[in-house]
């Protein structure tokens, strides 16, 4: 079928990509969420406070996240190879591709976060704050648990995002699938390889999304 011929595809080197891109996309999206979920929430606490220092730092925040979702994720690698470099000691694979997936998605889920919990109903926070709870009290009871749903969600969005990040690092040498793609698939005109490299992303954000949409709705209807 169109001249191709998978019988000359090196699966073991396949394989090895696709483990690459999920320990890229697994170790990127846990840090992900370790950086982006208290970044959202500072957020959306110093938008809401009446502290002129509080609402100056949240400008400021706001804007470093701006400017970085505003940067192309090919250009950002590129601009931190001397940060990832320091950080990690290299700059190309698994390992150097971690730190930049992360500072690329890290201000994406943030607003996301910070979306979600704008999202909760202002009495349940006020009827918590009249009730004698404190800031952090309203936030783990109240702001977190009412806005899992749409903090899965925005989870979900970002690790499906991270997948196509970890495509575009295969540009500049940071290994998985996408870096398979472009060696094989684009410089060695071998189009099986690029076929199965898709089709083996495109399974792996459908998972992503299924998972995802099935936790929202398990924990939209508790």
């Amino acid at each position: 079928m169109l001249g191709l011929d998978f019988s000359k595809i090196d699966w073991a080197e396949m394989g090895k990509a696709s483990v690459d891109t999920l320990q890229m996309m697994g170790y990127a999206t846990l840090f992900t969420f370790l950086i982006g979920l208290p970044l959202g929430v500072l957020l959306y606490t110093f938008s809401r406070s009446n502290s002129l220092v509080l609402g100056l730092i949240y400008r400021v925040l706001s804007l470093i996240v701006n400017i970085v979702r505003s940067v192309p994720f090919i250009i950002l690698i590129v601009a931190l190879i001397p940060f990832t470099r320091a950080i990690v000691g290299v700059s190309s694979g698994v390992e150097g591709t971690i730190p930049p997936l992360v500072i690329g998605a890290a201000p994406f889920f943030a607003r996301l976060v910070e979306t979600a919990l704008r999202e909760v109903d202002r009495g349940v926070i006020e009827a918590s704050h009249a009730m004698g709870a404190s800031t952090l009290q309203v936030i783990r009871k109240v702001l977190l648990p009412e806005s899992l749903p749409g903090l899965i969600a925005g989870m979900t969005i970002t690790a499906v995002t991270l997948v196509s990040y970890t495509a575009m690092s295969g540009m500049v040498g940071g290994g998985g699938l996408g870096d398979l793609a472009i060696r094989y698939g684009y410089y060695r005109y071998e189009k099986e390889v690029m076929i199965i490299s898709v089709i083996f992303m495109v399974v792996l954000v459908q998972i992503l999304q299924m998972l995802g949409d099935r936790l929202v709705i398990y924990f939209s209807r508790k």
